[in-house]
């Protein structure tokens, strides 16, 4: 039993390298996953999980071994990361299985293939139709494969062992558990995919209702910025569906005082003449801070609140500053400042130009080209030389791809013609 335990320590030295190289990875290329705990534990709870499914099924019978859906681990980490992650994880996790399984380097050629089809396959998993597909082509592969290595072996196509082939189709239907189990993870990590943003997306749910019937202009004003914000998203590749959900939910923080927010105001009546500058200005502010309580109660992501939080960053309300200057000397400008934080990502950052843009826009009597093409700049430009962007990973050409799109944009709502000569 010496030797025994001298193997033991041989296999433990080649896991512990492998589960190195996925530290080493996500240290270097992954830091917000590093340092994220709970994203780490997912990641190799799930490759613990693949292992163990699979030691038991060789342990009880190894012809079953292509039964197992591995192919579930690529997929997982990219809805919930990134392509690249997803297929190393795979990779290593194919590896150490590779001392498991019966005719390992067969194995590890077949589900490395099929992982990596996985990966450039699947795109989108919210939509229905598109798993079917990577499954599909996922089974194909596996019985290519899997017929390639017969006739290496056999030298002809006879005495196929039909079982395996079914075994690859069992696991085919298995793979397509991956919908629900997404749910399941989404609910035990607190983690957020964009099968739930779409859920969130969806204009009828209960949040997004109750904006629309207490400020209704908040709500058009929302939504008017999530199509802005998607298309600008769209062009830089940046996460559409996390920046239009964002943007659906920026303003909820409105519907507490609907009356105090000119695009609600029906009447001529403004509530905010009869309060000091300072006073409405507090107003105006809390709306991100009671738009983040209501997301709170209301189990919005945190990636969503994150929108809510930072899109006006630490800007000055400036209206209200001006007339507070007008009645005192000295003015406390922190009274009239957002408590930020600044956008962190490129994400926010898009759905802040967005939003300044849109309501702004509103203020402009009879646009031509030339006006949008001024006022798109000159926003954004003030933006930046309040220093808003410098948390965000955007670039300067990011960001002029995006004053392109809005001004696009904005063209087409107030449908500009080309002027014609009389």
């Amino acid at each position: 039993s010496y030797n025994y335990y001298f193997i033991l320590f041989g296999y433990t030295v080649l896991v512990a390298l492998v589960s190195l190289m996925l530290f080493l990875f996500l240290n270097k290329y992954r830091p917000e996953i590093f340092d994220n705990n709970t994203k780490v534990s997912f990641i190799f709870f799930n490759i613990l999980l693949m292992v163990f499914v699979t030691t038991l099924v060789v342990k009880y019978d190894e012809t079953y071994v292509f039964v197992v859906p591995l192919c579930i681990l690529p997929l997982l980490l990219k809805t919930f990361f990134d392509a690249r992650l997803g297929l190393l994880v795979h990779v290593l996790t194919v590896l150490i299985l590779g001392f498991v399984v019966p005719n390992s380097f067969e194995y590890i050629f077949l589900q490395i293939i099929a992982g990596i089809v996985t990966i450039l396959t699947v795109s989108e998993l919210y939509k229905r139709a598109n798993l079917f597909i990577t499954v599909a082509q996922i089974t194909l592969i596996y019985i290519i494969g899997y017929l390639a290595f017969h006739i290496i072996h056999e030298g002809s196509l006879e005495n196929i062992i039909w079982f395996t082939l079914g075994s690859f189709l069992l696991s085919g239907m298995i793979t397509l558990f991956v919908q629900p189990l997404i749910y399941v993870y989404e609910k035990l990590f607190g983690l957020v995919s964009d099968v739930s943003l779409l859920e969130l997306s969806d204009t009828n749910s209960k949040l997004l209702k109750e904006l629309s019937n207490k400020a209704p202009g908040s709500f058009n004003h929302s939504l008017q910025v999530a199509n802005l914000a998607e298309a600008a998203a769209n062009e830089i590749g940046a996460n559409a569906m996390l920046v239009r959900v964002g943007a659906l939910y920026h303003d909820i923080g409105k519907m507490l005082h609907p009356s105090f927010f000119t695009e609600n105001q029906i009447t001529n009546v403004n509530p905010h003449d009869e309060l000091l500058p300072k006073e409405s200005a507090k107003i105006i502010i809390n709306h991100v801070i009671d738009g983040i309580e209501l997301a709170r109660k209301n189990n919005l992501p945190d990636r969503v609140i994150d929108f809510i939080r930072s899109h006006h960053g630490s800007t000055l309300v400036y209206y209200f500053y001006k007339k507070q200057q007008e009645l005192e000397e000295d003015v406390d400008e922190a009274a009239f400042r957002y408590p930020g934080p600044l956008p962190f990502s490129k994400e926010t950052a898009i759905l802040m130009m967005s939003d300044s843009v849109e309501a702004a826009s509103k203020s402009l009597k009879n646009p031509t080209f030339l006006m949008i093409d001024e006022f798109v700049d000159k926003i954004i430009a003030g933006q930046m030389a309040a220093d808003q962007f410098i948390n965000a990973d955007i670039t300067f050409k990011e960001i002029e791809i995006i004053k392109k799109v809005l001004k696009q944009k904005l063209t087409n709502i107030y449908h500009l013609r080309v002027e014609y000569p009389e």
